[in-house]
Parts: structure tokens; sequence; C-alpha cells
């Protein structure tokens, strides 16, 4: 009797050496996500974690204070992840930065709450940012969910200094492998994106000032900034259900959009770029778009944007436009 007890505990200390040796090969991995409401959404995509055939997670879920719906049941439902309630509504950046806090992984993935992913879509991440230590961020082929033959984002072109706005790689495209060989973008998708550790250790967290939309380009031009590459990886795939939150076009979007691209505008241009980019903004695009919107019968929207605009008159001289979080 005493033999065979040896041999039991032996072959189980054989069996957690085995997973130690194994999880060496593979890093482990902090998943942050937002939850705002909507906790089913939440809870799908879990549930596709669960199925992953990457043996070296932990998923952080951070409830942004949801106003509505009781987030308990994502805890109730996958006990596994790390759980955090925000007092506060700190929005995409605050919430992610909130997560990173909590993450003890050699990589941080942040995941949009209404993404799904591919059973075998952390892998090829992985092993592209352990190829390389200068690869600062990396995003995989998005794909919407609910037409997944068509392509969201496989890579994003540079901005245009003066209006501040860039088009999707591939975006709207059928996948027909047009894209299928990494490549190098200017920055990485906000729905699905892993960054190093050291890299967030050395360009500090997200801007929280933005609160939504342009927070990721702003970190990936930090990163940029800081020596490092950015990298959109073929073989990994991501289904995304696209703005739950927000709405396609809602007031809500309209008002952060516009406020952001201005605040990504002066925290990032300077020199004559910034001041004719600045005339642009308030000559040109501003009138233009609140035009737009009332010709369209859009008085919600026409005062969302008017209200993005008077933001940055209200805060022209506020440090906080220009504060980089740290660690």
């Amino acid at each position: 009797m005493h033999f065979e007890i040896v041999i039991f505990v032996h072959k189980e200390v054989l069996l957690i050496i085995h997973e130690i040796i194994s999880n060496m090969d593979f890093p482990l991995v902090s998943i942050v996500t937002i939850n705002f409401d909507h906790p089913e959404v939440t809870c799908q995509l879990l549930a596709s974690l669960r199925l992953i055939t990457y043996p070296n997670i932990e998923i952080i879920v951070v409830d942004n204070a949801s106003p509505n719906d009781d987030p308990a049941c994502i805890k109730e439902q996958y006990p596994e992840i790390t759980f955090i309630q925000s007092k506060q509504n700190l929005g995409f950046a605050g919430g992610n930065n909130l997560g990173v806090r909590k993450a003890k992984g050699k990589y941080i993935l942040f995941l949009n709450n209404d993404t799904e992913a591919d059973p075998g879509f952390l892998e090829p991440l992985v092993a592209k940012c352990e190829a390389d230590p200068m690869i600062g961020a990396v995003s995989p082929k998005i794909k919407y969910f609910h037409t997944p033959d068509t392509i969201q984002f496989a890579g994003i072109s540079e901005f245009n200094p003066y209006t501040i706005r860039n088009h999707g790689i591939g975006h709207g495209q059928k996948d027909l492998g047009q894209f299928d060989q990494d490549r190098k973008t200017a920055f990485v998708h906000g729905a699905a994106m892993m960054v190093p550790m050291a890299v967030i250790k050395k360009v500090g967290l997200m801007a929280e000032c933005y609160f939504l939309y342009y927070e990721e380009h702003d970190w990936a031009t930090r990163i940029k900034k800081a020596g490092f590459r950015l990298w959109y990886v073929h073989n990994s795939t991501i289904l995304h259900k696209e703005s739950i939150s927000t709405g396609k076009i809602s007031a809500l979007k309209i008002y952060y959009m516009n406020r952001s691209r201005l605040l990504y505008l002066r925290r990032n241009v300077s020199g004559l770029v910034f001041f004719v980019a600045i005339l642009y903004q308030l000559l040109i695009s501003a009138p233009k778009n609140a035009l737009v919107y009332l010709i369209k019968g859009h008085p919600g929207h026409f005062t969302a944007y008017h209200k993005a605009i008077k933001w940055h008159f209200r805060h022209i001289m506020s440090k906080m436009v220009h504060e980089q979080p740290q660690f």
C-alpha cells in the first residue's frame, strides 16, 4: 500500500513538473476585457475563451460600473476569472488600465467583450512577439461576427496629420486570402490588441483623458515613438460584433469620436502642421459636419458634435489633456 501511494505521489509530481515545463514555452497571457451592461455578451466571449488551445492564460473582467444590468452572473458562470467591479465608469482606457494593474502576464491581450475568439488565435500572436523583442503591439485579423467572411481589420494606414483620419486595410472586403501575410501596421485595433508588459512599463498606460475612441491610436503612437513596431498577424482571427454599448451612429459615439480626434491632434501633432490642422478642423471640418447633421434632420447629432468642439475650448489650458499615466 505504501509503495502504491509513493508511486501515485510521484506521478502527481511528474504531472506538475510537466505542466511547469510546458508553460515555459507558453508565457502567461493576461486577457483583459471590459463589461458595461450586456453581461450576456461578455459571457459569450468567455465561453469562446474556454475553448482556446493556448494553455497559459488568466482572464480579467472589469465591470465599468454598469448602470442597468447586474454583472454578477459573469463571475457566477465563470468562477475562474478575476472580476473587478469599478465604482465608476472609467471609459475604455481607464477600465483597461485597472485590469492591467492586476495582470501578471508577460503579455496583455485587450479584447472587446463583443468579440469571440477562434480556438487557435492566441498562439500566433505570442509567437510573433516572442520572435522579436522590438514588437510593441500586435493585432489579429478581425472579421465581422455576423458576416464572418468579411474583414474589419487587416492593418491600418497612417493618419493624415491635418484631418486626423485614416483607413482600415481590407475593411469591408471579403476574405479571399489576400491578407494572409503578416505586415507592419501604423496602428493596432482596440477591439483585439496584445502588448508586452515590458512595453507598457516603458511607455506607460493608455491616456485616460480620451474616455472612448482614439486612445489605442494615441498609445500606439507613443509605443512607436519609443522605438517599437506594430504588426498585424494574419493567422490569428477574432470575430467582432461591433458597437453594442454605444450604437453605430449614436449621439454618444459622435460626441466622443470627434472630441477624441481633436485630443489626438492636440497630444501628437506640433509645429506648423498643428496650426494648419487646427484651422482646418475649426474652420472647415467642424462647420461642414455640423451642417450635414442639420440637413439630414439629426439635431441630436448636431448637438453632440457641438459639445465635442466646445469641450476643447473649455479645456484649452487643461493639464489633463497631456497626462501620461504610468504603470
